[in-house]
């Protein structure tokens, strides 16, 4: 493989996103990511909380990581889940268009694996307010998914969400389980979800970090195979 980098677009109060990115690439130098953050303080759909993802900021943010010559851009928060694809869409096409770089984010990530992976019934685990929730379910509804079980915990976040420990995170994800699914969205990049992920084996369990790594090597026509610590995303074209 030859040399990749990726620029990831970070909300300025994550704490997990990096070193669990830098983890699962511990075993592949030739993939490197690059971070630029971005202000994300809470995540509610009320007062001016949604205008965090405006076009405009995202767009000054990808012009720094164009400046280190990435090979993909992607947007490592999940707005696009709550706000609808097109949202994300058009925040991709605005970055290609700046830049001339290939874009992706997290939640379209998120709908190319579960289609990958020929999934329909789907489960969700978040830290999130009912409200965002509610939101994420109905998109996931309109687009075709059979919603089947889900968790959250009615954290407004952002920072307060790595403050869940795995333990947390694995037994929400097996509860899920339980009700029966084809797979399980862990859909947040400030979530510790890549230790569940791993322990949940009777179900595929996409972990929001490792699917948005995996949309970004994607975009950059890298081979995903390479990174183990992708699990069931490893072997998806």
């Amino acid at each position: 493989m030859q040399a990749v980098r990726l620029g990831m677009l970070t909300p300025s109060s994550n704490t997990v996103l990096e070193p669990a990115t830098y983890g699962l690439l511990a075993g592949v130098p030739q993939v490197s990511a690059h971070f630029q953050r971005l202000r994300v303080l809470s995540i509610t759909l009320e007062g001016g909380s949604t205008g965090q993802f405006d076009v405009a900021p995202m767009v000054a943010a990808a012009e720094m990581l164009a400046d280190a010559k990435v090979h993909a851009i992607c947007w490592n928060g999940t707005s696009g889940s709550w706000l609808g694809l097109e949202a994300d869409r058009a925040v991709c096409d605005a970055i290609t268009a700046a830049t001339g770089i290939p874009a992706t984010t997290a939640t379209l990530a998120l709908h190319d694996a579960l289609t990958a992976l020929g999934a329909r019934r789907i489960g969700l685990v978040t830290p999130y307010l009912g409200s965002v929730q509610a939101a994420i379910l109905a998109n996931l509804r309109a687009v075709g998914f059979e919603t089947v079980g889900e968790r959250h915990l009615e954290d407004p976040g952002n920072y307060s969400f790595a403050d869940h420990d795995d333990a947390l995170v694995t037994r929400l994800v097996r509860e899920v389980a339980a009700e029966g699914c084809d797979a399980i969205a862990i859909h947040c990049t400030n979530f510790r979800g890549l230790k569940a992920a791993a322990a949940v084996t009777e179900v595929p369990v996409l972990d929001s970090v490792a699917v948005a790594l995996w949309g970004a090597l994607r975009a950059a026509g890298a081979d995903a195979s390479r990174v183990a610590g992708l699990g069931p995303l490893a072997g998806l074209a």
